[in-house]
């Protein structure tokens, strides 16, 4: 039985329907066909394995056809729908203060040949201190954290990093046009706390004076040595307090690893075999307005958990779970999209004919996302023939 307060429940289920409006609004090309694929997305059980699983569900009432159309010739209003994520409710830390995270999450795309704009992506491997560089298309994402344990952040934008790029300088921008975007909301107004800009080793951010903060575990059972932690602010004069919010922030950071593996072992984000960077682009922005959708229904999602599963007090169920009922949520708030009109599939390549336009072949970026030069790994041997996966 839910325990929140009606009032609570009706403004909800407007915030669900308007933002679903609003997402409709931002489809510009070819809307019903992703607005219905991300509706599949929401309302499918179990993990996205493949797209063509989500052109069978229920709620994308067009063929697989019109699944890949839409994520290859259709049109997202992207600027729009930024706006719209950055005007919903965020959450906020015990001051009121909003603190954002930014890290970069890799798609992995080692096979795909024909896949342009490829870059090499930094991803670790099984052990310590074990690390690889795998071609992919990396994404930098920004998301707003909450307080305490969760696994819920509020993703608020998602750039690709083309080859070449300076990760330190196009995080900077991405920032920048994000807390605009914000004050743009009124999320937030001059008095107000100063907005925390948590992120990880790597970005070259200590170019100014600012604060070092060392902290130290005192007790790791897992490990025989206790390295210390080397954290830095860009205020000065750092009291306790400060000195608190930072750590706690900084920990508080790597819940955007439950989103990203939300968004990969769920959602299916990295799933699609698309070949164009511009197709991955849309794709990734309707797995991110779907999580928005899931981030809204929270107060509105029953526990249909699992015989193994622990009950967990309303609003306080993780995203899968809400997930798991948005399909009987979907049915109150409704759907913008137009029914499909009747048609008629394409004859297609005659039988036994071959491609005689092959797609074009694309060399991964030769230089990193820090500017510099990628040396080619010993045992890729140049002149072999790269196997065609997409």
């Amino acid at each position: 039985m839910s325990l929140v307060h009606p009032g609570v429940l009706r403004g909800a289920f407007g915030e669900v329907s308007r933002f679903r409006t609003e997402l409709y609004a931002c489809l510009t090309t070819r809307g019903d066909a992703l607005f219905e694929l991300c509706d599949a997305l929401l309302c499918t059980d179990g993990p996205v394995r493949t797209l063509v699983d989500l052109a069978l569900a229920p709620e994308h009432r067009r063929g697989h056809g019109a699944l890949y159309g839409g994520l290859n010739q259709g049109r997202i209003d992207v600027a729009r729908l930024r706006r719209a994520v950055a005007g919903l409710p965020l959450p906020r830390a015990a001051d009121g203060r909003l603190v954002l995270a930014v890290d970069v999450s890799p798609w992995l795309r080692p096979d795909a040949s024909t896949c342009p704009d490829r870059a090499f992506c930094h991803t670790y491997g099984r052990g310590e201190g074990k690390h690889q560089m795998v071609p992919g298309w990396p994404y930098s994402v920004v998301a707003a954290l909450e307080t305490g344990r969760t696994s819920w952040t509020a993703v608020l934008d998602a750039v690709r990093l083309e080859p070449g790029a300076d990760v330190a300088a196009v995080t900077t921008a991405q920032i920048r046009e994000v807390i605009e975007r914000l004050v743009a909301a009124g999320q937030w107004q001059p008095g107000d706390p100063k907005i925390l800009v948590v992120l990880d080793a790597g970005y070259d951010a200590p170019r100014i004076e600012g604060t070092v903060i060392r902290l130290v575990v005192e007790t790791l059972p897992s490990r025989g040595v206790n390295k210390p932690v080397w954290l830095w602010w860009s205020g000065t004069g750092a009291t306790a307090n400060d000195v608190d919010r930072c750590w706690q922030s900084f920990l508080r950071g790597f819940d955007v690893e439950h989103t990203f593996r939300l968004f990969k072992q769920t959602l299916g984000w990295t799933k699609p075999r698309l070949r164009s960077p511009e197709a991955a682009d849309r794709w990734t922005w309707l797995v991110i307005a779907a999580y928005a959708q899931l981030r809204l229904a929270r107060p509105l999602a029953t526990d249909l958990r699992r015989p193994w599963e622990k009950p967990a007090p309303p609003n306080k169920l993780t995203p899968a779970r809400v997930r798991r009922g948005f399909r009987n949520l979907r049915v109150k708030t409704g759907s913008p999209a137009g029914a499909p009109k009747p048609s008629r599939p394409g004859p297609g390549r005659p039988p036994g004919s071959k491609n005689h336009r092959p797609a074009t072949r694309h060399d991964v970026g030769r230089v990193l996302a820090t500017g510099e030069a990628h040396s080619r790994p010993t045992h890729h041997k140049v002149g072999t023939k790269p196997r065609r996966t997409g």
